[in-house]
């Protein structure tokens, strides 16, 4: 059994009007929401064996909040470029190549893609992942690479404002 996590990253700023997308950071509710959704999920006893985010700003930014509640850093975490703005294959994809010994993973990246995948994995109908958003979803298998054609189980979905 494997499990993933799917997490968008926490909400980001627009108070630099010209800064480039990849580039824009977390806005002071992005800062809040992160750490209390990770909180959230160390509540639950949930333990995660890997962090892979897209490299963007915001996206990372909310993984190195996730790794530092689980004590790990920013090296802890694999950046994979091909997650920035990733449509739904992509996402397929990453997750073929985790290591088999992973038993949790955990994966930060973007709308609209993230709610396409969500989407694709047919377990559960969610219209949009909200910023911060963590679905969970279990896979009944013992190695990533069968991420298409095992069963997946819907796990929980939590959000900020679900409390």
């Amino acid at each position: 059994m494997k499990q993933l996590l799917v997490i968008r990253h926490a909400k980001s700023s627009w108070a630099n009007i010209g800064q480039q997308d990849f580039d824009r950071s977390l806005n002071e509710r992005g800062h809040h929401d992160a750490p209390e959704m990770a909180k959230r999920l160390l509540n639950k006893k949930i333990e995660i064996d890997a962090f892979i985010s897209s490299p963007a700003v915001r996206a990372l930014t909310t993984a190195t909040y996730f790794a530092k509640a689980y004590n790990k850093t920013l090296e802890d975490i694999e950046q994979i470029k091909r997650l920035y703005h990733a449509p739904s294959n992509v996402f397929f994809d990453v997750i073929q190549t985790i290591d088999p010994a992973i038993t949790t993973a955990s994966l930060f990246a973007h709308n609209p893609g993230i709610t396409d995948f969500v989407l694709n994995l047919n377990t559960i109908n969610i219209t949009n992942m909200p910023t911060c958003g963590v679905f969970g979803v279990k896979l009944h298998t013992n190695d990533w690479s069968a991420i298409h054609t095992c069963k997946k189980e819907f796990w929980f979905f939590d959000y900020p404002k679900l409390d």
